[in-house]
């Protein structure tokens, strides 16, 4: 099970070296945002001072990188559903779960390394994060790009369109992306709003992301965020292994 995990996650990691474009690319929005809205983020709410408007505007371009970076990862598999590739693998004597798993951890590992780039950016504008923090936000994010993947990958199983997966994320992503308060806090809008935000997947590791850079790694909403993520990215990843074994036989 770990070994042939570990040869597809090898294999995938190899295919993105060798084009890393798409990666550096995934990275490109979160960036933007830092570099245009923070500015005018920190001149409305924080009298100029960047540094303390990134502790609370850059988790959610962190959490904005786990959803449009990871979700889009999957349309390949379409394409190999429709050609036979994933068929001819899947017959080859490996733990067929393997096939899945090994992506999905491979679009973690790609998460991680964009995600740190961006709080680099961040740095050099002016951001301050401790060590602690900093290594309990990427391990949530990487929680979170498992949950994301998951998504993804067992849309693409079930799905088998293009089209209809394409539609279905655009759906789904803006208003999660709004709900998530990535770029405004919830707690800024009524009552009401706040309430259905609770109920969304991105909006805890948003919260917990702002916890641990401002340094309130005691704050309640990061055990809360991983406790939500992890049970969701079990959920997700569950359904992308049972999608493809039903692909498969």
């Amino acid at each position: 099970m770990i070994r042939d995990t570990g040869l597809f996650l090898g294999h995938e990691l190899r295919n993105t070296f060798r084009n890393p474009i798409w990666p550096l690319f995934g990275i490109m929005q979160p960036v933007m945002y830092l570099l245009l809205f923070a500015p005018l983020f920190a001149g409305m709410a924080y009298g100029g001072d960047l540094g303390q408007a990134l502790t609370m505007f850059a988790p959610g371009m962190l959490v904005i990188t786990a959803l449009f970076g990871t979700m889009g990862v999957a349309y390949g598999t379409i394409y190999e559903m429709r050609s036979g590739v994933l068929e001819r693998i899947a017959v080859t004597p490996t733990w067929r779960p393997s096939i899945v798993l090994g992506r999905m951890l491979r679009d973690v590992a790609v998460l991680v390394v964009q995600s740190f780039m961006v709080i680099l950016i961040a740095l050099l504008m002016g951001l301050r994060i401790g060590p602690a923090g900093l290594v309990l936000t990427l391990l949530l994010l990487a929680v979170t790009g498992l949950f994301s993947s998951g998504v993804a990958y067992g849309l693409a199983l079930s799905l088998g369109d293009e089209n209809a997966m394409g539609q279905i994320m655009q759906f789904f992503a803006l208003p999660l992306m709004l709900l998530s308060g990535a770029l405004l806090p919830m707690a800024l809008g009524p009552d009401w709003l706040e309430r259905v935000a609770w109920f969304t997947p991105f909006y805890h590791p948003v919260e917990a992301g702002r916890a641990l850079f401002a340094g309130n790694l005691t704050d309640v909403s990061i055990p809360l965020a991983f406790a939500i993520m992890l049970g969701l990215a079990a959920l997700t990843v569950t359904w992308s292994v049972r999608s493809l074994r039903k692909i498969t036989g």
